[in-house]
């Protein structure tokens, strides 16, 4: 009898068409917003002069959001995922092509970029899950650990070049980045609208208000993702110093758009070293006590940042808190992909979404409140403590987290798929 023709060994990542396509538009999305967010930061400091006006940017984002969470999960599952993350930043597109009419119109204000910041942020709430749910369906089971990584990496990518980008066009003219963020969104509509799929997408269950909660529901039982998930959450919450960087750009560091840049980049430097090295080494052991680590590491970058007054060692110190971030944000995905049944991954894409966009854009709201009581220094400072706090209260509250010795399951039940 002959024997039986061996498995074809999995394509590299690199080389997987699929992924390419899928590599492309989280890079070009991730560029697009990350210049939009230099560019209206850049622009509400210059008409306001007020930290505070800097978080009210960061709160008009979370909060559709935070609204239209249960609904942006059943969406994503329901619905072809690639088509809503096209459509989603088509609208994006046309949100900076109107932040570009309206500076060219010398029309724009405070309140226009507040609104336009909303429809950004309500966009980008079915766009995140849909994408992050995406990602099992285009590569086998056995490379997601590494496609996590690849896919952090096209993040970090982008938050290197994004803002470095952003803050050069803006010394232009505010309507050069904004037309920029236009075309990058159109193109990275472009390339997800085709990205061919491996695994058919799942069945359409009856919407039902058990099914609209259910990705909370799923999370509340699972304690390692519930922990890995509301670590990060405060972290970010507490540790987020990249929301006054136009303060310590202008007032601290004395420098221009194009520093702004660059300091918005070198956290994005430091997580593309991270996401390159876990790619080619995988977290395979304690991957929870690997992310406590981090998230420690995470919280000391942020209190030598608020303590620095020399732009260098400013950088420096936003490249270690680029480096030691990556290591929970591929933990928290990887733990999500893995142990989440595909049927359901859009409603859990969701909640995590959420929890993102608390920790950023709420963070950024925070940190403007605090940096208008106390100062932009003091208020990092005290984020960063806080975050250091957070991390050695959440070993004594999620022990499973710490404990946890695999991404996969431990029960040796794999999810459906």
């Amino acid at each position: 009898m002959p024997p039986a023709p061996a498995e074809p060994s999995p394509v590299s990542l690199p080389k997987h068409p699929a992924f390419q396509r899928f590599w492309c538009t989280r890079i070009l999305s991730s560029l697009s917003f990350q210049m939009l967010a230099v560019a209206m930061g850049w622009h509400i400091y210059a008409l306001t002069h007020s930290a505070f006006a800097l978080g009210l940017v960061g709160l008009a984002q979370f909060l559709p959001m935070f609204v239209l969470t249960l609904v942006v999960g059943q969406v994503a599952d329901r619905y072809d995922r690639r088509r809503i993350a096209a459509i989603c930043q088509g609208l994006e597109g046309v949100a900076a092509l109107l932040f570009a009419c309206g500076t060219f119109g010398g029309w724009i204000s405070a309140p226009v970029i507040y609104a336009l910041a909303a429809c950004v942020g309500a966009a980008r709430a079915f766009e995140s899950p849909a994408v992050a749910s995406l990602l099992p369906a285009v590569v086998p089971r056995g490379q997601l650990p590494k496609a996590t990584a690849w896919a952090t990496s096209a993040n970090q990518t982008a938050q290197i070049a994004g803002p470095a980008l952003g803050g050069l066009l803006y010394g232009i003219g505010p309507g050069a980045a904004y037309l920029a963020c236009m075309l990058s969104f159109a193109a990275a509509a472009a390339a997800v609208w085709g990205i061919p799929l491996q695994a058919r997408p799942a069945n359409r269950a009856p919407v039902t208000l058990e099914s609209v909660f259910s990705g909370i529901a799923f999370i509340r039982k699972q304690p390692v993702i519930l922990g890995a998930l509301s670590l990060d959450l405060f972290a970010v919450l507490f540790g987020g110093a990249t929301a006054l960087l136009p303060v310590f750009a202008r007032d601290i560091l004395h420098t221009g758009p194009l520093g702004l840049g660059l300091l918005r980049s070198g956290t994005a430097i430091g997580a593309l070293a991270g996401t390159v090295w876990l790619a080619h080494f995988p977290l395979r052991k304690r991957p929870g006590a690997a992310m406590f680590g981090g998230v420690i590491a995470f919280g000391a970058a942020t209190v030598v940042f608020g303590l620095s007054h020399d732009f260098f060692v400013s950088l420096f110190a936003l490249m270690v808190l680029g480096a030691s971030d990556t290591i929970s944000v591929v933990v928290r995905l990887s733990l999500v992909q893995l142990r989440t049944p595909e049927e359901m991954l859009g409603r859990v894409s969701a909640v995590n979404s959420l929890f993102i966009g608390t920790s950023n854009q709420l963070g950024e709201f925070e940190s403007g409140i605090t940096a208008g009581w106390w100062g932009a220094q003091p208020a990092v400072l005290v984020g960063g403590i806080a975050t250091i706090m957070v991390a050695l209260l959440w070993m004594r509250f999620f022990p499973e987290l710490k404990r946890t010795r695999t991404l996969e399951p431990e029960d040796g039940l794999a999810p459906s798929r």
